[in-house]
C-alpha cells in the first residue's frame, strides 16, 4: 500500500515536471503568435524615408485591403522589389490562388512601375512583421532593409 503512494507521487511529480518543461516560449514574440488569429495591422515599411514612397506604399496597403477576402496586409517597400503579404479570411481559404491573382492584376495595373511579390503565406506574413519591427527597434538602414526584403523574397519563391 505504501508502494503504491510512493509510486502515484511519483507519477505526479513527473506529468508537472513534463509540463512545466513543455511550456518554453523559444523566444517566440507574442505579436507573432496572435497574428494567426487576429488583425495585427502593420504598418507599411519603405527602405528609402520619402514622402512619395511612404505614400505610395500607403495606396498599395489600402489598394489590398479593398479586397473583401483580405484581412491583414504588411507591405514592404526596398530599392526595387515590393512584398505584399496578407491573411485571407478564414471562409475563403479554398480559392487562395485566385485571391493571389485578383490581388496581383489589381497592384501591377494600379503601380506599373513596380516590381511585385505577392503571398499568403502566414510564414512569410510573419517575417515581415519581424522585418518591422526590427526596423522600428533598430534603425535599419536602406541596404540592411533591402538585404533582409530579399532573403524574405527568396524564401517565398522556394516555398512555391
Amino acid at each position: 500500500m505504501k508502494n503504491r503512494g510512493i509510486r502515484l507521487q511519483s507519477i505526479f511529480f513527473l506529468t508537472i515536471l513534463l509540463i512545466a518543461g513543455c511550456n518554453t516560449s523559444d523566444g517566440v514574440d507574442k505579436t507573432s503568435l496572435l497574428s494567426l488569429i487576429k488583425t495585427t495591422d502593420p504598418p507599411p515599411l519603405t527602405a528609402k524615408s520619402d514622402p512619395n514612397e511612404e505614400n505610395t506604399v500607403r495606396k498599395i496597403k489600402e489598394e489590398v485591403l479593398s479586397n473583401e477576402k483580405i484581412y491583414d496586409a504588411a507591405i514592404i517597400k526596398g530599392k526595387s522589389d515590393v512584398l505584399v503579404a496578407y491573411k485571407v479570411k478564414h471562409l475563403h481559404r479554398f480559392r487562395m490562388k485566385q485571391i493571389e491573382g485578383e490581388v496581383k492584376k489589381r497592384l501591377e495595373n494600379e503601380f506599373e512601375n513596380e516590381n511585385f511579390t505577392i503571398s499568403s503565406d502566414f510564414k512569410i506574413f510573419l517575417e515581415a512583421i519581424k522585418l518591422q519591427k526590427k526596423s522600428e527597434q533598430e534603425n535599419l538602414s536602406e541596404e540592411e532593409i533591402d538585404r533582409q526584403l530579399k532573403k524574405i523574397i527568396k524564401l517565398s519563391k522556394e516555398q512555391t
